[in-house]
């Protein structure tokens, strides 16, 4: 009965907000594809050679961005197990093609009952991991009746999050006591798992893998690929502004302006979060009349000097962060939360994020502790900011050190995980009934 509660529910939200999906489909050209999989439960079947099976969920860039020290330690500890990676977004999609290749990859099934059913019966998981909090429950609930544990691993609850489950602890709490294992990322997110109900034996803080598997060398391939396709020289001051959220823009371009009169070498990078954005902000630099070009257009030739270079494209943010000198880390200026800030911190960047980092609270105090990071709020105070940072050397690069070195004393998280993980991994392989899909 709850399942078709469950199932009801998800039509009824569906139908309140077909609007603006139809909106989002034709003019953004989200949620075109993966119809089969996210309504029917249609996914790539197991590999028939495949001895483990792990099925690993990630939303979006940041989830499957964060899977990949995970994957390559499973890998390690067992070498012929196979992975399904699923996704909720197009970006996320895209980026795990493209990522991983030599895995599986679908869109994630919605939590209709009948798509995960299926999804189960043809992935044949012998353990579902779901990245940072993902509470379907028709995904939790089937995951016993296929014989699968199930996993949250790199647990995180906002605050935010906590307050809104409290209220349904009803719901949230068997949920939350179905799963095998969570392994919290520290100990106030693991306080909030209690709170809500999960078992205290099944709750194991492991730090964040956000740490692991980040790059602290600036001369990497990818990285000094970039730089050379870019033209990006040594007497340049390269400040990247990655990440960024509608209505940041203009506040990054403004800080650009002025901070140019007094750094006339100062070159922006800019990277807007969602794909579907790279023409919207385009247009914007158009209509300022701000020189610009698109990274999709080097291949013709290097960057202006004098010009912006918008990197439209997904994936290599990562490595862009290793080309500069000062970085603002976007979705910060807004009500978004804040992006990931730990990758331009590894490299040693004098780092900048606007107040509102709710997201990334616990890094944010990390590296605000260490005096490694600058809280901007406005279009003045980022263009002090940069100017600081492009003047005066010596004070960027003791923030930039003090940032690369909170990083590096937090690495070590996937470890702990594999290491809580390995009951789960371990069990003796139950031959499992094959149902038609």
């Amino acid at each position: 009965m709850l399942t078709w509660c469950f199932n009801l529910a998800y039509l009824a939200l569906i139908a309140a907000i077909s609007p603006w999906l139809m909106w989002s489909a034709i003019f953004q050209g989200k949620y075109r594809e993966g119809f089969s999989a996210k309504l029917l439960g249609y996914v790539p079947r197991r590999p028939t050679i495949s001895p483990q099976h792990v099925w690993l969920h990630a939303v979006s860039v940041g989830e499957v961005n964060l899977i990949a020290p995970l994957i390559a330690e499973i890998s390690r500890v067992h070498p012929d197990a196979t992975f399904h990676i699923t996704t909720t977004t197009k970006a996320g999609f895209d980026l795990a093609q493209s990522k991983y290749a030599q895995h599986t990859i679908s869109y994630a099934p919605l939590d209709f009952s009948w798509a995960i059913a299926r999804a189960y019966r043809r992935i044949e998981p012998d353990a579902v991991l779901l990245v940072e909090l993902e509470l379907w429950p028709n995904l939790i609930r089937q995951a016993q009746k296929h014989r699968a544990k199930i996993a949250v691993v790199n647990g995180r609850l906002s605050e935010k999050s906590h307050r809104g489950y409290r209220k349904l602890r009803w719901l949230v709490a068997p949920l939350l006591q179905r799963l095998d294992l969570i392994a919290a990322q520290d100990e106030v997110y693991a306080k909030r798992f209690r709170d809500l109900g999960a078992r205290e034996e099944n709750i194991v803080v492991t730090g964040s893998i956000k740490f692991d598997g980040i790059t602290a060398d600036r001369n990497n391939p990818q990285t000094e690929s970039l730089r050379t396709l870019a033209g990006l020289t040594k007497q340049q001051t390269i400040w990247l502004a990655g990440s960024t959220q509608n209505g940041e823009e203009p506040i990054i371009v403004e800080a650009y302006r002025q901070a140019q009169k007094q750094v006339p070498d100062l070159k922006l990078i800019l990277v807007p979060r969602h794909p579907h954005r790279f023409d919207e902000v385009a247009r914007q630099l158009e209509e300022e009349q701000i020189p610009f070009q698109r990274r999709s257009q080097l291949e013709a030739g290097p960057a202006e000097s004098d010009s912006i270079l918008l990197v439209d494209g997904v994936g290599e943010l990562s490595a862009w962060w290793g080309t500069a000198d000062i970085a603002f880390v976007g979705g910060s200026l807004g009500n978004r939360g804040g992006q990931n800030m730990i990758e331009p911190a590894a490299y040693g960047t004098a780092v900048s994020v606007g107040p509102n980092t709710w997201n990334f609270k616990d890094v944010v105090e990390r590296l605000r502790a260490a005096e490694a990071i600058t809280v901007v709020r406005d279009a003045e105070s980022l263009a002090r900011f940069v100017i600081q940072a492009a003047t005066d050397r010596s004070w960027r690069l003791n923030q930039g050190a003090r940032a690369r070195d909170v990083v590096l004393a937090q690495q070590g998280a996937t470890r702990r995980t594999i290491e809580v993980l390995e009951p789960l991994l371990e069990l003796p392989q139950i031959v499992k009934f094959r149902e038609a899909a």
